[in-house]
Parts: structure tokens; sequence; C-alpha cells
């Protein structure tokens, strides 16, 4: 089979360092170009979805409201408009409900390896049925991937009612014990299951086993070649099949709808060809995948559906990759579809993609590129992403076209990217060969795109909402952006940059009708040698300065930015290369509840054997961090990402009884630059008992901000070297 999802990218393994040029200055002159005449009225953004969603944050509780944050690693990040809500035993949630629904999707996130269930109720009746929760599809560790740490933190459960609510009804979940973090609501009416198709061929009628007990493949793959021409029907029920199917043509495969008629397997199609004319409709497949492996087909479709077919109507949930298409796939259409916690991709055009149009979907929560065209080993031409709803890819891009020829990306609603990608990604990086860069035209109009955009943490610099890269080569196509509205990005609203380090131009770009409302940082950071034409772009709120211009890598060439007229609100330009601008006051703050060290780079003067300083960080206080020994002093640093207000200190050691009691003696050091360190807590003794959970805590004063915490060890009572289990940094006190 072809190369899976990303053994590279979304990975995003940056060759871009520390950016120290001087930067070129800001042609923002009289426009060269003549000025656009009105705006054309901009069609909704997203999808029209058969559900309405409610916010936790917005909702009622007993609980404690988390976010917003935008650091990758932290629960609020990943929730769709960084905050939730955290239950325990018998706190609640409850939402009023926005229309009329007999049935409820929650996404949510219980701690990592932990399970249990919702109580449910309508108006403060409890149902007699219960919501399971499970953290089985979440915590995906990805260390191939440089900088993606622990992340894809949500899952999504849904229940049918047994009774319809009405708008302002009141629906509330509560925990039952295990601590559930609550993210969204969708409330849906969903109708009744459909009936069988005349003349169709039922996975019944071959001996599929609508319990879900039996392994029901070879009834599919014989109601498949009974019923060629025609339809196979999928009645109600829940059905395993245990291997993929194959030989999929000039065939419907039917179901009652998504709620009733559900497949359970973790590899649905998997074909290098078809002849096509392949239909899949109306009902549900939702695998058992719990972690990536980019060798393992394990998607929905894998491969090849064949020309002119359709996917739609269709839940798409616990995969790698819900469509990773490859061959011919001429003309397909996927439609009105919803894709869950995929641990990589929800939909991948891997070249040979012709006329393909992807609308209306709903994809939440991916692994990796939610949307995406990759152009390997032929160029994917005239298709489009249209219409989409896209909310909390946690790896990379919402939208991302790697290359390609005409093609389009209209009127798509992108939400909450958290750390390797943009809202929209339009490049020209390659990943594998034979590659075809972008060319014709590319045409990216009527987005919305809302806290999009993040800190790449392998750059350690930030990604824009809408990002046009020409990472492996010089982009030439012509690029048009119209019609843009950018919201709350955290960071900035369009980036131009040769991500690749070898300055590549970037030509050919025209932005326009653009709105930009309370960016971070700047509105255009322009990091790559090339020209943009900017008309009829407004902006308010902008954090730091209008436009971010240097070069990278330095002295490769300036970017020109041409004023086409009707630009307001974004004339500035920050004036210091060496530094990059930190987002301006209306930029969230973290979670003072949480850890600042959890996953970030951790360095030591020493370690001994297997117990590295990155064990101090990682989440898990049975690991620990031990020094080279008999060598006092020893030091452990921890890089936190940006600079803050630390207030306390929780030093840990392994809980096991087996860790006699001992007292360290430390010394807190702190620095905002990783060079020059000051003493924040001169040396101390701090005890550490098993008794008491092994851990001692370290107030700072008031007056400490720091990024880099150095901890100094200059004795221990019970072993010859400076242990830590645990370093956890807080800004509360």
């Amino acid at each position: 089979m072809p190369r899976s999802p990303h053994d590279s990218p979304r990975s995003n393994v940056r060759r871009m360092t520390a950016l120290t040029s001087a930067g070129a200055a800001v042609a923002l002159a009289a426009g060269t170009l003549v000025a656009l005449g009105s705006v054309p009225a901009q069609a909704a953004a997203g999808a029209t979805l058969p559900f309405t969603s409610v916010e936790a944050e917005s909702a009622t509780t007993t609980g404690t409201r988390i976010g917003p944050d935008h650091t990758q690693g932290s629960l609020a990040s990943e929730a769709s408009g960084r905050q939730a809500v955290r239950i325990t035993a018998g706190q609640r949630v409850e939402f009023t409900v926005p229309r009329t629904a007999n049935a409820l999707n929650l996404a949510y996130s219980v701690p990592d390896g932990q399970s249990g269930t919702l109580n449910v109720y309508v108006n403060g009746t409890r149902l007699s049925r219960t919501l399971a929760v499970t953290s089985k599809y979440s915590y995906v560790d990805t260390g191939w991937i440089a900088g993606s740490r622990t992340h894809h933190f949500y899952d999504n459960a849904r229940l049918l009612l047994g009774q319809t609510v009405q708008p302002g009804d009141k629906v509330a979940v509560e925990s039952t014990g295990t601590q559930v973090t609550v993210d969204v609501a969708d409330f849906e009416q969903v109708a009744a299951a459909a009936g069988q198709p005349a003349g169709s061929v039922s996975v019944t009628s071959r001996g599929a086993d609508p319990s879900g007990q039996g392994d029901s493949t070879q009834a599919f793959r014989d109601a498949i070649a009974a019923a060629q021409g025609g339809t196979v029907w999928i009645p109600p029920g829940d059905y395993r099949i245990t291997s993929s199917l194959s030989g999929v043509q000039n065939v419907t495969l039917q179901g009652a709808g998504s709620w009733y008629s559900v497949v359970h397997t973790s590899r649905f199609i998997d074909q290098s060809s078809s002849a096509g004319n392949v239909r899949i409709r109306d009902f549900a497949v939702i695998g058992e995948v719990t972690e990536r492996v980019d060798s393992n087909p394990d998607n929905f479709v894998n491969g090849s559906l064949g020309p002119g077919s359709s996917v739609s109507g269709m839940w798409i949930q616990h995969l790698k990759v819900g469509l990773w298409l490859t061959g011919n796939n001429d003309n397909l259409v996927v439609e009105n579809n919803r894709i869950l916690d995929t641990t990589a991709d929800g939909l991948n055009l891997n070249g040979n993609a012709r006329g393909v149009r992807v609308r209306n979907n709903f994809l939440r929560n991916q692994g990796d590129d939610a949307l995406a065209m990759w152009s390997l080993y032929a160029p994917d031409t005239n298709s489009s992403f249209d219409n989409n709803t896209i909310t909390q890819p946690n790896l990379a891009n919402g939208i991302a076209v790697y290359g390609g020829t005409d093609i389009a990306v209209r009127n798509n609603l992108v939400s909450d990217t958290n750390a390797l990608g943009s809202g929209i990604a339009i490049s020209n990086q390659k990943f594998l060969d034979p590659f075809s860069p972008l060319a014709g035209t590319i045409t990216v109009d009527g987005n919305t795109l809302v806290r999009t955009g993040a800190i790449n943490p392998n750059w350690n610099h930030p990604m824009g909402a809408l990002r046009v890269d020409s990472y492996d080569s010089a982009i030439n196509a012509t690029v048009n952006i119209t019609n843009t509205t950018v919201t709350d990005s955290p960071y900035s609203a369009f980036e131009f940059v040769s991500g690749g380090g070898q300055g590549y131009p970037v030509r050919g770009v025209t932005v326009s009708g653009a709105t930009v409302r309370n960016t971070g940082t700047v509105v255009v950071q322009a990091e790559a040698q090339g020209a943009a034409t900017f008309r009829d772009v407004t902006a308010t709120q902008v954090g730091a300065a209008g436009v971010y211009n240097c070069p990278y890598p330095a002295n490769s060439g300036a970017f020109t930015l041409t004023d086409g007229g009707g630009n307001s609100g974004w004339s500035s330009t920050w004036s210091d290369c060496s530094t990059w601008p930190q987002p301006g006051q209306s930029n969230p703050q973290p979670d003072p509840n949480r850890n600042l060290a959890k996953g970030r780079p951790a360095t030591a003067t020493g370690s001994q054997d297997v117990y590295t300083p990155g064990k101090a960080v990682d989440g898990d206080a049975n690991s620990y961090w031990e020094s080279a020994n008999n060598a006092f002093p020893q030091s452990l640093t921890v890089d936190l990402g940006s600079t803050y207000a630390v207030r306390r200190l929780v030093l840990k050691l392994p809980p096991s009884s087996a860790w006699g009691a001992r007292t360290e003696t430390v010394t807190v050091l702190g620095s905002t630059d990783g060079s020059s360190f000051s003493t924040v807590v001169g040396a101390q003794g701090y005890r550490f008992d098993p008794a008491t959970g092994n851990t001692a805590t370290v107030t700072l004063p008031a007056s400490t901000n720091l990024r880099h915490l150095r901890l100094t060890v200059t004795g221990n009572t019970g072993w010859p070297a400076g242990q830590f289990s645990e370093v956890e940094a807080y800004l509360t006190s």
C-alpha cells in the first residue's frame, strides 16, 4: 500500500532556526494595482448540520471551568473554544436545549487510563440509560513526530435519549465517580430508521449477525457479490467485521441511518483500484484504533473507490484516517458525513484526485490534518473542499493543500487548531517524491477561521491562521485568497513562509476582502522572499503590530506587500526582527491550574543510565531523573516555553514505599533568556517522605518571572545524586 499518513508532515520537522535577521522594509505603498470594486457577498461558512452544539462553559455547572489556554499539552488547549468544565463525583453540567432533539453527542475527556459513566437527566429526571466515557481512544503518543507530545485528549460519546426534548428544556450530565472534563454537547433530532430499499440484498440474508457477537465479514462480502449493480442493505443493528473488504465496485452500501446501522471495524474498505460507481451511505463505521501506526491501513476507506463514487450520511469514528484516497477517485463526492476522533487525518486526497468534491462535512478531534490534498505521484486537479465545518484538529492543520493544480477551498469554518498547524495551509511541502507543486489557480474563498494558528513546538515559533508556505519549492501559482474572516487568532492572521529553510519565494498571492478581529500579534507574518497584494483587508484589535516582515533565512530576500487599496487598521510594522512579538492583552492567558513544566524540554548536567531529564516532566511520577552519581552539584533545567509568573513548584519522587525518606538540598534559579540565571530561592533542604507521598512544595517570591527553571542539587541524604520524578510549576501560590 502507499505510505500512510504522515511519516512526516504534519510532523512538520521544520529546519527553521531562531530569527535573528534585520528585517526588510515593508513596502505597503500606494497601490500598484487597480483596487477592487465592491467585495461580493460571502456565503455562509461551514456545513449545514443536523445538530446544534452548546459549549459546556456556557452551561450551568457545579464543576470547575478550565481555560482558556492555547498551550499545546494542556486539556483546555484542545477543547472547543479553548475552555471546558471539569466535574467529579456528584457534579454536573446542565445544558439548556437549543432545539427539538432526541439524541445527544458529548465531547469529553477523562484522565488517562480511566473510564466510567455519566448519569443523564432530562428536566431533573434521571434516565435509566447512562453515557459511557473512556480514555481508551485518547492520549495518543506520536514520538516519531518531533515536538508533538501526547495529544488527542478528547473523545465523543452518543446517546439516544428515548424521548424528545424541546427548546428551553434542561439536559444534564453528572459524574458517577470518574473525573470528566465536559467540552461540548450536540443536540440532534434523529429521524426514524429508514426501511429496506426494494430489490436490495440484506446482509442479514447472507448471515450477518446484527447483535455484533458473530463475525459478519463473509456475509458482507457475499452480499456485495450478489448485489452487483444494485444495493446492499445494512439493517439496524451492530455488525462486527474482522478484516477489510475489497473488490467493492458498481454497488451501493446503504444503512437505515448512522444512529441505527453500525459496523464495528477498524478497516472497512482496503483496495488499490475499483471500477467505481460505489455509493456508501447512511450508516456508521466505528473502529477500535487506540494508537497511530502509519504502516497500518486502519481506515474507513484505504485506497480507491473508483470514478463516479460517493460517500454520504456516514458517521466515521475511532479510526486512524477516515478516507485515505489513492488511485483513481475521479469525480468522487464526499458529503454530509461526520468524521470524529481519528488518530490521523479525517480525509486525504493522495494524488490523482480529479474533480473530487468534499462538501458539507463535520470533522472534530482529528490527530492530524482534518482535510488534506497531497499531490504525491500525480497532481490533485480541479478538486475542492467546500462548506465543511472543522473543529479541534489537535496536531496539524484544519485544511491543508500540499501541491496540486486548480484547487479550491471555499466557505469552510475552521476552529481551534493546536500545535503543528494553521486553520488553512497552502503549501509546497512535499514530504516524499515525486511531488507536484502548486500550479494553475488556487482559490481560497469565503472561509472563516476562529482561534486558528499555534506555536509550532519544533520551531518555537508561531504559525498563522492562514499559511502560504514555499517549504520545498517556490510558489509560482496564482493564489487568490478572498473574503476571509479571521477571528481570535492567538498569533497572526496571514503567514508567508519558506518553512524548509531554503528561502524559496512566495509569488502570485492576492489577499482581498478580509476581516481580521482580535489577532494576538500581527495581521501579516512575512518570513519569505516574494510578494503579495492586499486589498480591502480591515483589522481591529491587533495585538502587537500590523506587519512582521523578517525574511528567513536571514538575507534571503525581501517580501513586498503591495497596497491595493481599502486596507485599514494594520499599517504599523514590528521593528525588531531579533524578537517575535508576544501576544497582546486580548490573548487568553494559560490556565492557572496547569502544570507549566509538563512535557516541556528538559536538560541536565548529567544523568544515570535510562533516568534521563525528560522523565522529570513526563507526567508519570513513577519514572524519574537521576543525575550522575557522586558528583554534586547537579542541575536540571526546564524550558517552560514562555516567560511566566511562576508562584509554586511541586517536586516529587516516586510514591513507592521502596523509596526511603530523604532530604535533598536544592537551589531554585530562573532565567528569561536561558543564559543568565539568578537565584530565586536559596539552597534549602526539602524532605521527601513516602508516608506523605514523597512530595515537597516550594513557594516562589511574588516578583518571580521566568521561562527557564533550574534546580541545582547539592546534597541528598538518600542517594549521592539529584533525583526528581516530577518537577511541576504553577502560576498559583
